[in-house]
């Protein structure tokens, strides 16, 4: 585990946790979870036969702490050093003329993505235009041979043509819903994927 992994964990702890409102519907609990994860980091070692280029890079917020999770178990099976990053999509988003005050978290990847295997993560695919924006913020550093996209929630509702490599649980879902991945990374008592109907609200 490195000190940047350490030092986010411990300041996880330190939040408060939030309570999850009664009318939001669990889906997936903690124990689901875990499980997808790993068997998300089987099938991306299983597609090829080595990890000597294989880096893994979440999509700020969610996605960066799943990314993690996957960073580390890969590197529990492998007992080898694998490339980590995280992208910041802000700058990169199709909407950022209406948002007065973007808030920048910063794009971090010190490893060279020019011939590398990435394997871009994030919580929740829906219309894709998060997951564009992660690209272009991907190619600004580099051109890597092989980007592929593992999420932990495929909720469908597409807008551009873009598809997961890898899939936590498909979750078929009405457009005006919501599907919220709360992590404890995040403040919360305990991992949960939640479905809030448009009716009931989504706070």
């Amino acid at each position: 585990m490195t000190d940047q992994t350490k030092q986010t964990l411990v300041s996880s702890s330190q939040q408060p946790v939030h309570a999850i409102p009664k009318h939001w519907h669990q889906i997936l609990d903690e124990a689901s979870i875990s499980k997808a994860v790993s068997r998300i980091c089987y099938e991306i070692l299983e597609r090829e036969k080595t990890s000597a280029k294989l880096a893994i890079v979440g999509v700020r917020t969610a996605g960066e702490y799943l990314a993690r999770r996957i960073h580390k178990r890969i590197q529990e099976i492998e007992a080898t050093d694998v490339s980590f990053g995280v992208v910041d999509i802000t700058l990169y988003r199709d909407d950022l003329a209406t948002n007065n005050a973007p808030i920048l978290k910063g794009t971090e990847i010190s490893f060279p993505i020019a011939n590398a295997r990435i394997v871009l993560v994030d919580d929740v695919l829906f219309t894709g235009r998060t997951i564009r924006a992660a690209l272009d913020a991907i190619t600004d550093f580099g051109r890597p041979r092989t980007v592929e996209l593992a999420c932990l929630i495929d909720r469908g509702h597409r807008e551009l043509p873009i598809r997961a490599d890898y899939v936590g649980k498909n979750v078929p879902s009405s457009r005006e819903d919501s599907v919220k991945v709360k992590l404890k990374e995040m403040g919360y008592a305990e991992d949960g994927v939640y479905i809030v109907s448009k009716d009931r609200g989504a706070v």
